[in-house]
């Protein structure tokens, strides 16, 4: 796996591993094609070798295209874990450096990315811009400039076992918080008690990350407690919906969740659901086509549906997500790299890109796509989910953002590991918001 190349080691980075592809010069119908030299290496940091299968398939769509335009790729794993990659990236764009070209960038990180970022308007014609979501347009648009181009959509999904619902008596997944936990408590006493000691009733991602954060702001907002931050800057975070729900979370850590769940991102969590271990789950979309794999033990077994709400009389919470591509404001090769940011981005990428790792398109056209709609059986009920979207506060609090978030983070997961109660977490929580936002 190529790890991210030392600054000050640029001349052994241009050495490794490169490999010079040679082709006819190809060039995207996205746009009328801006020319570069053949023969240009182009430094792609995207999707990490860690998560799933899709470090290796970007790696290989990336491939495709220095082959089709006579460059030269130099791929770049990104650390697994959210946070870390931003740590990461910050030490580039600090140092204004050309190591890297194009960087996958979450969607929650456009404030932060700005000021690093070619603005994406000189390499898209309006038209083609326009096809992509106008939510996701708007979200990477800082100051009027398009910082990145969506990459694929994101929402958090309620995976749950249909054959041992259907063991246990149940004909629909849950539809509140509280009877995911009852519904998950029996399944668990009942496989633990069938001879399977290890096995869990829910499992997430409670680790000190973005990931706990994604978590945390689907269960704050399906019980009434708003976004943290609202869109027009007031702290929300301290009300008592919010203490109900980190502490209906801490609940389940030791009942039906592991106790270790505090150390869980998404592939410690897909780890043991996929291997047949647990009766719930809260994933990206990523991991459907892992699961569903013939040679997965929970093939043919499972399926997703939008988060519960929090009580009766909750809403349906799935946080936003996805990821972006950026061109570098200190690449050396802007024209290259943006058109690896336009062959990736087009239609027929993207619908290769949802067929083989099961994400969600960026380009509303393609969900209705009939071989799309006939390769994903769960698309049908994307609909439902993105409309249950709710967005991290990150285009209010801007470069803050991770601020932000580390302060959510760090106090949730101090709630689920016993070491806070849940109102003083939303008093710290609301310490670093008003920071922030004065």
């Amino acid at each position: 796996m190529k790890e991210f190349p030392p600054m000050n080691r640029l001349n052994n980075f241009f050495g490794r591993n490169a490999v010079r592809l040679l082709g006819v010069l190809f060039f995207v119908s996205l746009l009328t094609p801006r020319h570069f030299a053949a023969g240009e290496t182009v430094r792609f940091a995207g999707d990490s070798d860690l998560v799933g299968a899709n470090g290796p398939w970007t790696r290989a769509v990336a491939e495709e295209w220095a082959k089709k335009t006579n460059n030269i790729l130099e791929y770049i794993s990104r650390p697994a874990d959210a946070t870390a990659t931003l740590q990461l990236y910050l030490q580039y764009w600090g140092s204004k450096s050309a190591d890297v070209d194009v960087y996958m960038v979450d969607v929650i990180w456009q404030g932060i990315a700005a000021p690093h970022a070619v603005d994406l308007k000189k390499y898209f014609k309006d038209d083609q811009i326009k096809e992509f979501f106008p939510r996701s347009i708007e979200n990477n648009t800082v100051n009027g400039r398009l910082v990145s181009i969506p990459w694929f959509v994101d929402a958090g999904l309620l995976y749950y076992r249909t054959d041992l619902l259907e063991k246990y008596g149940y004909k629909a997944p849950p539809k509140t918080w509280e009877e995911l936990a009852e519904m998950a408590k029996k399944i668990q006493d009942g496989e633990r008690s069938a001879g399977k000691p290890d096995f869990q009733g829910f499992v997430f991602e409670g680790k000190a990350s973005e990931s706990v954060t994604c978590n945390a702001v689907e269960w704050i907002y399906s019980y009434g407690g708003g976004t943290v931050v609202d869109p027009d800057k007031k702290v929300t975070i301290n009300n008592p919906n919010a203490v109900k729900a980190l502490e209906t979370a801490k609940g389940w850590v030791g009942t039906i969740s592991p106790m270790n769940v505090t150390t869980y991102g998404e592939e410690e969590a897909r780890t043991i659901w996929q291997a047949g271990n647990a009766a719930f789950m809260r994933n990206w979309p990523y991991a459907y086509p892992l699961g569903a794999d013939p040679k997965s033990p929970i093939s043919g077994k499972f399926d997703v549906a939008v988060l519960p709400k929090g009580g009766d009389n909750g809403m349906n919470a799935a946080c936003l997500g996805g990821w972006q591509l950026m061109v570098s404001a200190y690449s050396k090769v802007p024209n290259a790299s943006a058109d690896l940011v336009r062959y990736l981005t087009s239609p027929e990428i993207q619908k290769k890109h949802a067929i083989d790792l099961g994400l969600l398109p960026a380009l509303a056209a393609l969900y209705s796509d009939p071989e799309l709609q006939g390769k994903i059986a769960w698309l049908k009920n994307a609909p439902d989910i993105l409309s249950s979207a709710v967005a991290r506060p990150s285009t209010v609090t801007g470069a803050s953002y991770n601020q932000l978030s580390s302060g959510l983070f760090e106090n949730v997961n101090k709630v689920l590991s016993g070491e806070e109660s849940a109102q003083d977490a939303v008093l710290q929580i609301e310490r670093v918001a008003k920071r922030i936002v004065p």
